[in-house]
């Protein structure tokens, strides 16, 4: 019978390898502490009764591959010959682990190692000899924290003959910890009763309006409209520019904009942020006088000056900086729309396992968004935005961010067939933070992945 468990593992693990990921797995630099339960059966030359065995494991995690554990288990049991009464026998040491897809949520891993074990019978006799074991197990991770596992271990020692004794268990695993540092910045965030600040943070910086949000998208458009020098009003022959986003806001009435004004270098900073105000104002009013959109949908920003997008020194550059853009707020699918934008902007609702770049099955519907969108109007770009919180250092975040960015635009190229040359991933670690990352909440919302989508269209 004790030759038998060796064997059953063997099918055990081939389920094991077939497994996909789901959530979970080792973290690297963590802390576990587990409680197991099973069987303990002695080699028969030490004439004692197979017995149920308890015990706890104490480990740490030095990578996602490579761990150690210390361990202590307790078995009472009796003797099979007369006069040799019970027996309590413990066994205690440590073994080193290694994992197998440690990413996954069914973690395979062996386990070999060193310790001692004490046979105290009631007859009086003692036996403590070091005792050398080694086998396989299995974690199963219900959340990132919590785990069931498995092992089954063969044990090896020496009296006066090699004997063998078999231990199989189930327990419950908790990993917990990680050696990692926020990153601290000298300036507290503003302090509330709801968020109070636990990690000095800079004060925050405006969230751009083309900067999507989970579930949202943002559908940008550059509205090409000359206005005469020093004037805000509308030129007739610009209209039809203007309609682009009145048609669409009221084909989709749930949406709202930002219409945002931008200056060439001309002029002093006060006086161009004031006519970069004024002309996204003009905007918004034509919006609402003429096509009915609520006033409440809509705001208007000034840059002036401050965000060139060509070269003042030249004509053609000044040109391109004095501009009007749309950036509307949309909660549709991108299957609805018509006809694309200049730029489209959305969330991808990807959750990681920690340290991990691996995009795991059930988020495979966010990313064929993009795919899909890239299918349907093959002239477009992408590029494939990855951010984090600042849970680990500056240098880690960046190339996580960047890693998980690649996975993105590595299944794109796969399974949409998408020319590698129409994506482009960027890694920004957490220095794009759009929350405060002193709590749960913030840290999940910069933990993040955007798809800026360029749409150059022949028309």
């Amino acid at each position: 019978m004790k030759k038998i468990f060796p064997y059953l593992m063997v099918p055990l693990f081939l389920l094991v390898i077939a497994a996909t990921a789901l959530a979970g797995g080792i973290r690297s630099d963590s802390f576990n502490l587990s409680a197991i339960a099973g069987g303990y059966s002695f080699d028969g030359n030490q004439h004692l009764e197979t017995r149920p065995v308890i015990g706890i494991r104490g480990g740490y995690n030095f990578t996602k591959h490579f761990g150690a554990e210390a361990l202590f288990d307790f078995v009472s049991t009796e003797s099979t010959q007369a006069g040799l009464g019970d027996a309590d026998v413990y066994r205690y040491g440590g073994d080193l682990l290694y994992h197998f897809f440690p990413d996954n949520n069914l973690v395979p891993y062996l386990a070999a190692g060193y310790g001692g074990i004490t046979v105290d019978r009631d007859n009086g006799q003692t036996l403590t000899k070091g005792v050398f074991d080694y086998g396989p197990g299995i974690k199963y991770f219900l959340t990132d924290d919590l785990a069931l596992r498995g092992d089954f271990r063969h044990l090896v020692f020496h009296d006066n003959e090699t004997l063998f004794n078999y231990e199989y268990t189930v327990g419950i695993t908790y990993q917990f910890g990680m050696k990692t540092a926020p990153s601290a910045a000298p300036v507290a965030p503003p302090e509330t009763e709801a968020t109070p600040a636990t990690v000095p943070e800079v004060p925050l910086e405006p969230i751009p309006a083309a900067e999507p949000t989970p579930e949202r998208m943002k559908y940008c458009i550059s509205l090409n409209i000359e206005f005469d020098i020093d004037k805000a009003e509308i030129r007739i022959q610009y209209h039809d520019e203007v309609a682009k986003v009145g048609d669409f806001m009221k084909k989709y009435p749930t949406t709202t904009a930002v219409i945002e004004g931008y200056t060439d270098e001309v002029g002093s900073d006060d006086y161009n942020m004031r006519l970069s105000q004024q002309r996204a104002e003009s905007v918004v009013k034509y919006l609402v006088e003429n096509f009915g959109i609520d006033a409440s949908r809509l705001s208007a920003t000034g840059y002036g000056k401050t965000r060139p997008i060509a070269d003042n020194s030249t004509d053609a550059g000044k040109q391109k900086n004095r501009r009007i853009n749309a950036v509307i707020d949309c909660a549709l699918d991108v299957k609805e729309l018509a006809s694309p934008p200049d730029r489209l902007c959305m969330t991808l609702n990807v959750e990681f396992a920690t340290d991990s770049a691996e995009i795991k099955p059930r988020y495979y519907h966010e990313v064929n968004k993009v795919g899909d969108y890239m299918q349907k109007y093959p002239t477009t770009t992408a590029v494939i935005e990855g951010h984090t919180d600042n849970v680990g250092g500056h240098e880690h975040n960046m190339k996580l961010s960047r890693q998980r960015a690649e996975s993105v635009v590595n299944y794109l190229v796969e399974k949409f067939g998408i020319e590698v040359s129409r994506l482009s991933a960027k890694g920004y670690g957490s220095t794009r933070r759009i929350a405060y990352n002193n709590t749960p909440e913030g840290r999940q919302k910069n933990r993040r992945i955007n798809a800026v989508i360029d749409c150059v269209i022949k028309k």
